[in-house]
């Protein structure tokens, strides 16, 4: 079942909540085509916590504007990546998608909430979160502005 929760605070600023795998399937649409700097990523092991500042499409807005949101996992026990750049504060990559695999359950126990939280980017990179449990939020923090590009998805023909 799913308990996204949303608000809007003021005219056009977006605030998602999510605890399970349907909500972060909300927060992957709203995240698609998101571009940080990854000099915006934060992982704080102390606090379990991974955050990243992105500027995002406004889709439910018809994709024509950009906002900037801030995203955070809270409750990550670890944090990979693959194929990106960590040094290289000022490299821009763009966000496909959000996808979670769930630890399986054991013979005769609850099922487990944690599981793998992956942020897939474009060009073949992603983080790994290892989770305890989803417990995502995605705010926006500033107001919209047109945005210069809007990626065309449209798939070519064989």
């Amino acid at each position: 079942m799913s308990r996204v929760a949303m608000s809007r605070s003021g005219p056009s600023r977006l605030k998602l909540a999510a605890a399970d795998a349907e909500d972060l399937e909300i927060l992957s649409a709203r995240l698609q085509d998101a571009v940080l700097k990854l000099k915006n990523v934060s992982w704080q092991p102390r606090k379990r916590r991974f955050a990243v500042v992105v500027n995002r499409l406004q889709w439910e807005a018809g994709g024509s504007m950009r906002v900037r949101s801030g995203l955070h996992f809270d409750g990550v026990l670890k944090v990979q990546s693959h194929n990106v750049k960590l040094g290289a504060g000022e490299a821009v990559v763009s966000v496909l998608a959000v996808r979670f695999t769930p630890n399986g359950a054991k013979e005769g126990q609850d099922a487990d909430p944690g599981g793998v939280i992956e942020l897939v980017l474009a060009g073949g990179g992603a983080f790994r979160l290892t989770v305890e449990c989803v417990d995502a939020e995605l705010a926006d923090m500033t107001s919209a502005w047109v945005a210069r590009g809007r990626p065309d998805h449209e798939t070519e023909s064989a």
